[in-house]
């Protein structure tokens, strides 16, 4: 009994009727272009997002809305401020897992580049609802600061958020450098 080899080729039809195979192109450059995702109406409250409290409520108002939001997991927000520290915008930079997550400053200051933000405000969540700093919060922030120093983006706060209205400002707990 004969086999027959059966093979599937890609194929593009010439102008005389002829098939020739596709072959792989390689990629093009891209035109890239950064739109809003969402309207996020703030009160005039909120509008200066400088203190742990007015960005915990910042939190509180925008970030718990977002639609991929789950209290379940933890989630890095990056708040943009201008040269006034008046809010520009927000980020979700990281969703991560019940205690982890994954953050690089490369993330972190491509929103405050394009964004043109002169400074920012680190914040995340912990789903235990503890909302004391570990030594992987203190290493993200520090890293951070260097990292904004050298882009010339403050960054004013780390805050790390608990259930309900409870937060922790490691500035506030002196771990940012004077």
């Amino acid at each position: 009994m004969e086999q027959l080899e059966l093979r599937l080729i890609l194929a593009t039809p010439r102008q005389n009727g002829a098939v020739k195979p596709k072959t792989r192109e390689p990629p093009q450059p891209k035109e890239y272009k950064v739109v809003a995702l969402r309207e996020c109406p703030s009160p005039e409250s909120l509008e200066y997002c400088d203190q742990p409290d007015k960005a915990t409520l910042y939190w509180n108002t925008h970030v718990k809305s977002h639609p991929y939001f789950t209290p379940d997991c933890e989630f890095f927000v990056v708040v943009l401020l201008n040269t006034r520290r008046k809010v520009k915008g927000h980020v979700l930079v990281s969703i991560g897992i019940m205690d982890t997550l994954l953050v690089h400053p490369r993330e972190v200051f491509r929103a405050a580049i394009i964004a043109g933000a002169a400074a920012i405000v680190l914040m995340h969540n912990h789903p235990s609802g503890d909302s004391a700093p570990s030594e992987a919060d203190i290493k993200v922030t520090r890293d951070m600061i260097r990292a904004g120093q050298l882009l010339k983006i403050e960054v004013l706060d780390h805050v790390i958020v608990g259930h309900g209205s409870t937060h922790h400002s490691l500035r506030a707990l002196g771990y940012f450098y004077q």
